[in-house]
């Protein structure tokens, strides 16, 4: 599974990981930082809008795995 960092405003760590290929495009989860509250929703992104994404500098490929943090 690859990851992707979302370009956004400000300081945030947001990102996608492809979760599955299908033939129509991928099925993926989106992490959002909220103010330390962390989102996360799966939905299906086409083939067309994935590359464009890529082109447009949206989605950035993270090379090293997502840390996570966790609350003490």
């Amino acid at each position: 599974m690859k990851s992707y960092s979302l370009k956004s405003l400000g300081n945030k760590n947001d990102y996608m990981t492809i979760l599955k290929e299908t033939d129509d495009g991928y099925v993926i989860k989106i992490v959002r930082d909220l103010d330390g509250y962390e989102e996360t929703k799966t939905d299906f992104l086409s083939k067309e809008l994935f590359e464009s994404c890529i082109r447009t500098g949206y989605l950035t490929e993270i090379t090293e795995p997502v840390k996570i943090a966790v609350n003490a």
